[in-house]
C-alpha cells in the first residue's frame, strides 16, 4: 500500500472514530472518551499535529475515567439512562417520520 493511500485510510478511520466520539457527547458518562482518544492515537501514527494533541487528551481522559471510577454506580446509571434516552429518541424519530416532517417544514420535501 502506498504511503498516500495509507495516510488517507488512517485519516478517514481516525476521523470516523472522532466523529463517533463527538456524537456520543450528548450522552452522559465517559462514553465519548475512548473513541476520540483512539481516533487521535490513530492519527498520531501518521500525522505530526496529532502527536501534539495526544498527551493532553490522554491526561484529560485519565482524569475523567478516575472521576467515573470514584462513583461507579452513579456513572453506570447515568450512562445507561443516556443510552436508553438516545434509543427512545431514535425510535421516536423513526416511528413518527420526524425527518420527513422536518424536510416538509423547511420546504425540502
Amino acid at each position: 500500500m502506498s504511503r498516500t493511500v495509507r495516510r488517507f485510510v488512517v485519516f478517514v478511520a481516525g476521523l470516523a472514530l472522532i466523529l463517533i466520539g463527538l456524537a456520543l457527547v450528548v450522552l452522559p458518562g465517559p462514553l465519548t472518551i475512548p473513541p476520540i482518544l483512539l481516533g487521535v492515537w490513530l492519527w498520531s501514527l501518521e500525522f505530526e499535529f496529532a502527536r501534539h494533541w495526544l498527551a493532553p487528551l490522554r491526561r484529560r481522559g485519565s482524569q475523567a475515567m478516575d472521576a467515573a471510577r470514584e462513583k461507579p454506580v452513579h456513572t453506570a446509571v447515568i450512562t445507561a439512562l443516556g443510552l436508553v434516552g438516545a434509543g427512545l429518541m431514535i425510535w421516536g424519530v423513526l416511528r413518527y417520520d420526524l425527518i420527513d416532517r422536518a424536510k416538509q417544514v423547511v420546504g425540502l420535501g
